[in-house]
């Protein structure tokens, strides 16, 4: 068996990286929208203003602000996030393009600060309410399936300066009643949902900044477990209000290789699946937490309170299918003296000398896909669906309106043959959302220049360009390879 006849073909997107209107429709903002732009080899920051009037930075990731701090926007500084690619006024041109392209799904986000922009005590905005119904159903009118996360890194950012973020337990009762709203909203409109995107990602930025104290440590393995109880919750309101509601976990996937045969580098990279994937993967699909959770809490110095409440959530609220990104692999080694350290998507390892890489050091490993599908097949039995896998590149517009991406291409087209493998030797996959269908605001750099589409968005680093879509000579090859349902790769 191939691809099963309904193979959920189609592409990623996220509200606050594509959809510009920042301020618009009664959306309050969000941390990414004061993050000013970066590049690979600058992180994004924030201004803050604290009580006594001092302006600070905070740098991406940090989820802290100092006590009493708000964010601020400073005139003349760049703040990608505000203009993205526009998807806000633009949503119909690109669903009906992805329409073209033969789509049979596409991820995207509900923003939770344009349903509920001053939490829960500040009412629900009819306007986002309204916004998101139009897009689904737009969505709908081309028969394109909507997988919505829920949350994506864009709280409203009031969360974070006046209640502290996910430290805070009183964040899962409010996140708990934003899916309620949507799921109640859109029922007849959208049946798979996600809850938090690469929820491990807190902890795996944690493992890469030394500059870590021991309460960030701890707060962080806070933050995540009020994450995973939130994320429980919502499965099993889901499935109250409509049983054929379908509710995923999702968290960015890496297979992780020993660099060497040394035995301690084999135990190493046992280790580091366990500590950054299956420590999430195991509690949200399994319900419980792994097996080998306190040897991770003693060796990070971190007490975590577990009720029996939350025990009893977790097992409660499992994961109907596990989601999961996927980009590059990446190698542990106790030998660091003798390799040369790369970085991609928050994953620090070991250069593996097999392997090509992209201009920001993404290591492409389409074998790894295939290795990562069955590990995490055999190990929970449940659908498995890949909603973010691409390459950033920077693709030139040429006078004529094309757009050549060989690289692009030859990328998924390696990655979609090793899920083919993968799904003949028995693994249950249910889609393919690549990561990202239309060109969009880099999470990570905050770079627009950074493209990963199949649809080209004329708009640089700045905010200028005409907002012109242009169709890439990937948008016809993806074309070709949805119509054969994965059969046709050349």
């Amino acid at each position: 068996m191939s691809f099963p006849n309904n193979f959920l073909w189609g592409g990623d997107i996220s509200a606050t990286q594509i959809e510009g209107g920042w301020n618009e429709g009664g959306k309050s903002p969000v941390e990414p929208d004061y993050y000013l732009g970066g590049n690979k080899n600058k992180l994004r920051y924030a201004y803050y203003q604290t009580e006594d009037g001092q302006i600070g930075q905070v740098m991406q990731y940090s989820g802290q602000l100092p006590k009493g701090a708000k964010y601020i926007l400073k005139e003349g500084e760049n703040y990608p996030n505000h203009y993205a690619s526009d998807f806000y006024h633009h949503y119909k041109e690109d669903i009906a393009m992805l329409a073209e392209m033969g789509f049979k799904a596409l991820n995207l986000t509900i923003s939770w600060a344009r349903i509920l922009p001053h939490g829960i005590d500040g009412g629900v905005n009819q306007e986002g309410i309204e916004y998101y119904r139009d897009v689904f159903k737009e969505l709908k009118k081309y028969q394109i399936e909507p997988i919505v996360t829920m949350y994506k890194y864009d709280m409203p950012a009031f969360y974070v300066t006046d209640l502290g973020g996910w430290s805070n337990r009183l964040l899962i009762d409010e996140f708990v009643e934003f899916n309620r709203i949507c799921l109640q909203e859109y029922q007849g409109l959208v049946k798979y949902w996600i809850t938090f995107n690469e929820l491990n990602v807190l902890k795996m930025f944690m493992d890469g900044n030394p500059k870590m104290t021991q309460d960030d440590k701890q707060r962080i393995f806070e933050e995540s477990h009020n994450q995973m109880v939130a994320a429980a919750k919502v499965v099993k309101m889901a499935h109250e209000i409509n049983q054929t509601y379908k509710v995923g976990c999702m968290i960015a996937g890496q297979c992780v290789y020993p660099f060497t045969c040394d035995p301690q580098d084999v135990h190493l990279a046992q280790k580091k699946m366990q500590d950054n994937f299956y420590f999430f993967g195991d509690t949200m699909a399994r319900g419980k937490y792994p097996s080998f959770s306190q040897r991770v809490f003693d060796e990070y110095g971190v007490q975590l309170h577990v009720s029996q409440e939350d025990k009893k959530i977790l097992n409660e609220g499992k994961a109907d299918f596990f989601a999961f990104s996927y980009y590059m692999s990446s190698c542990a080694t106790t030998h660091q003296d003798k390799t040369e350290l790369t970085n991609g998507n928050l994953s620090l390892g070991a250069k593996n000398p097999y392997l090509d890489a992209t201009e920001w050091g993404w290591q492409i490993d389409p074998t790894g896909l295939k290795f990562y599908l069955h590990e995490l097949y055999d190990r929970y039995q449940i659908p498995l669906l890949i909603v973010e896998n691409g390459m950033g590149a920077i693709d030139q517009l040429e006078e004529d309106g094309t757009i050549h991406d060989p690289y692009r291409i030859e990328y998924h087209q390696k990655h979609i043959q090793k899920m083919k493998e993968a799904i003949e030797e028995g693994v249950d996959l249910i889609g393919y959302t690549m990561w990202s269908c239309i060109d969009l605001v880099s999470f990570s750099t905050g770079e627009l220049r950074k493209r990963y589409g199949f649809i080209y968005v004329d708009v640089n680093d700045e905010g200028q360009g005409s907002m012109k879509r242009y169709r890439k000579d990937s948008f016809y090859w993806y074309q070709k390879v949805i119509a054969s349902n994965g059969e046709n790769l050349d």
